[in-house]
């Protein structure tokens, strides 16, 4: 099972991670016995990097369930590389607050929700274009030497964006979506991160699952399923990429692979900064999620699966407009 650093001073976790925003209900009703049997699982398997963020299930629910199994089960703690995230105000209206003292309000919040006294890693989870990076970053520097966060992250930026963090202080992690069927990282984020010797943390790695085993049904989600209002889940575009998905099932399935994994191994393959946080609610996809850390891709299953999927080859726009804020273009 390969480890990685989360970023060049960061600690070494398992290269794929568990993201939470499931927990809160976001991808269809779940409760909080599953999550917690998802967590186990993932303290089975050594899935140690946990990924979360203060709006996950609305008013910290996501960290509050976290912060309570900690509770219950405090040696966890101190196996667990944990991450959160800080800036968006749900609103209405929705809005993004990169001022240092909003931030520093909303970081202490998500250290109470989570019972811990820090965090390895605090991401800016939107960018506000109207306030200038460098006080905030400065600011959060001061945070990582008191000790109430491990490292700097940045979320779904630009590389200028980085570019300028950095030359105020280390930045140990990029989050962004990176899967087979969204690449923009490729052009210019993932090269950036890895000369500055910050992780890339690539999320939605399973195409908001779309690269499982099983063909989604776009008109089975739940109301409150956040694919509702996505372009790629319409009735127009699914059919298009579900066509395309399927072969690659056809492939993975040739390769003895679940498409989970061999979804998860290409992204790891890309370069060696790279970590996956797949999101889950369920013990038996946290498993194996898990498998691709074991998984070595030779060059031809690469070119197979890129040639089955294509830069590019998604039909509609991964957000709906409303969807953007603080979205960073580039390239």
């Amino acid at each position: 099972m390969e480890h990685r650093t989360l970023g060049a001073d960061g600690p070494l976790v398992l290269s794929v991670g568990l993201g939470a925003m499931s927990f809160g209900g976001m991808y269809g009703a779940t409760n909080e016995e599953t999550s917690r049997a998802t967590m186990d699982k993932a303290l089975e398997v050594g899935v140690t990097h946990w990924d979360v963020a203060n709006i996950y299930g609305g008013d910290g629910l996501c960290e509050a369930i976290i912060g309570r199994y900690f509770a219950d089960h405090p040696q966890a703690r101190a196996r667990i590389a944990l991450a959160t995230k800080g800036a968006i105000v749900a609103g209405p209206p929705r809005q993004i607050d990169n001022d240092p003292g909003y931030l520093r309000g909303e970081l202490e919040k998500s250290l109470k929700r989570l019972n811990t006294d820090h965090v390895e890693l605090y991401y800016i989870h939107r960018r506000n274009p109207e306030t200038p990076i460098e006080p905030t970053i400065e600011a959060m520097g001061r945070w990582v030497e008191e000790g109430m966060i491990g490292g700097i992250g940045l979320s779904e930026c630009g590389p200028y964006t980085l570019e300028r963090a950095a030359s105020v202080f280390p930045i140990r992690a990029v989050q962004s979506e990176y899967s087979l069927w969204t690449r923009l990282p490729e052009l210019g984020m993932i090269d950036l991160c890895g000369r500055l010797g910050t992780a890339f943390v690539a999320f939605s790695s399973l195409g908001r699952g779309v690269f499982g085993d099983t063909p989604l049904v776009p008109e089975q989600f739940a109301a409150s399923d956040f694919r509702r209002a996505n372009p790629r889940f319409s009735a127009e575009n699914f059919p298009r990429n579900e066509e395309k998905i399927a072969a690659f099932r056809v492939l993975a399935a040739e390769i003895g692979l679940p498409a989970p994994v061999l979804a998860n191994a290409w992204v790891l393959a890309r370069a060696p900064h790279i970590h996956v946080i797949p999101g889950t609610r369920s013990p038996v996809h946290l498993e194996q999620n898990a498998e691709a850390a074991a998984i070595t891709l030779t060059a031809e299953q690469i070119a197979a699966v890129e040639t089955i999927l294509p830069a590019g080859f998604a039909h509609g726009a991964r957000y709906a407009p409303n969807q953007t804020m603080g979205v960073e273009d580039y390239c």
